[in-house]
């Protein structure tokens, strides 16, 4: 052969390793991106869950009249953030 076949010959070789390198490195790519997706997914389900659980204690902890004066601020709080909630989807339902 000559050098400059040689030459392309080389390339050629390392350009197809380079190729499948890169097709590698793509599928490697989209399995993390899905087991991200799937993470983000469990993350806020969690998040979902921490809310409720949290709701649920206030609940019980002003249905059993113990609490104390910042946890009753705190759920009074929360109960006019709802009630202002409610009276907009009732405004917006009224439009």
């Amino acid at each position: 052969m000559t050098p400059v076949a040689d030459h392309i010959a080389r390339i050629s070789t390392k350009l197809g390793k380079l190729i499948r390198h890169y097709r590698a490195l793509e599928k490697e790519h989209e399995k993390v991106k899905a087991e991200l997706e799937r993470r983000i997914t469990a993350e806020e389900e969690l998040r979902t869950k921490y809310a409720a659980i949290e709701q649920q204690l206030a609940l019980l902890m002003a249905s059993s009249g113990e609490t104390d004066d910042q946890s009753r601020k705190e759920l009074e709080r929360k109960l006019s953030l709802y009630i202002r909630e409610i009276d907009r989807c009732i405004a917006l339902l009224g439009d």
